[in-house]
């Protein structure tokens, strides 16, 4: 006799596995396309999605005509360090929003919080000028500046904060430890998968920002990999076998990334980076 529930659990699964393929389509195509030979029609329907020559020609050509290692060096750097410093400067903003008492606290959050519903389109000009005013065009941190904090990673980690049990934060001050100790030795560890799950956001949204490298780079030695793949539609007259080799080139190491960061995620139990 069939279970109470099956019938609907089995149309959830499909429901689920056909929005999988609707949504994983797109990146098919752009893998099957990277590897098509010049002789196989990329736009044929209904669209085949292994190639009948593979090839890794385009990525080979690719490589040879652009200068990709140097665009992977940049958005590496570049992501590296936004992830860095995103990290440090949300924990040292989240931690006093959430542990500390002092007036305006709430209303400070709440200011912090609502600036999240602010586009970035309309802070750009004004990040734009006070980044020229410093001297930061065409540099590495002048790619990073507007990311090295988030009103997302200071609402992400205060929530985190307050997670952590109170008897560890008054064991260290018994213990003679500073505001800062116990920021550095007690919370950041007992928050560490809260830290693993903004470094991937931070991680996969700075080397995928296109918008804000365009406007603050222009010259070729700084750009990142996607303002390579941009280049490329210009570089090749629109042959999509070869952007879609730099598209997918772009993509494997945010790939790589999560998969290596994705066990780090899962919650532990509160304390458990705080050895005795």
């Amino acid at each position: 006799m069939r279970k109470p529930g099956t019938g609907s659990a089995i149309a959830n699964y499909v429901i689920l596995v056909a929005i999988a393929l609707i949504m994983l389509f797109p990146l098919l195509w752009l893998v099957s396309t990277a590897f098509k030979s010049p002789t196989e029609n990329i736009f044929q329907f209904p669209p085949q999605f292994i190639p009948e020559q593979p090839t890794l020609q385009n990525f080979v050509e690719v490589w040879r005509t652009n200068p990709f290692g140097r665009y992977l060096f940049n958005s590496t750097f570049v992501a590296v360090l936004t992830v860095g410093l995103n990290l440090l400067f949300c924990s040292l903003a989240a931690y006093p929003l959430a542990r500390l008492s002092f007036r305006g606290r709430e209303a400070i959050f709440t200011f912090v919080v609502a600036t999240i519903l602010i586009p970035f389109q309309i802070v750009m000009i004004p990040l734009y000028i006070l980044t020229v005013n410093l001297g930061l065009r065409n540099t590495y941190l002048g790619i990073i500046f507007p990311a090295i904090a988030s009103a997302f990673g200071i609402f992400l980690l205060r929530q985190a904060f307050q997670g952590v049990p109170k008897e560890l934060e008054e064991a260290a001050r018994m213990d003679g430890c500073s505001e800062l100790g116990i920021w550095w030795c007690v919370m950041l560890p007992s928050i560490r998968p809260a830290l693993v799950t903004l470094a991937i956001f931070v991680f996969i949204g700075s080397w995928s920002d296109f918008l804000w490298p365009l406007i603050v780079l222009d010259q070729p030695e700084y750009y990142t990999l996607p303002l390579g793949v941009a280049k490329l539609a210009g570089s090749f007259s629109l042959d999509w076998r070869l952007i879609a080799a730099g598209s997918v080139i772009s993509v494997l190491p945010i790939l790589a990334f999560f998969i290596l960061m994705q066990r780090y995620i899962v919650p532990t139990e509160s304390g458990s980076g705080v050895k005795g």
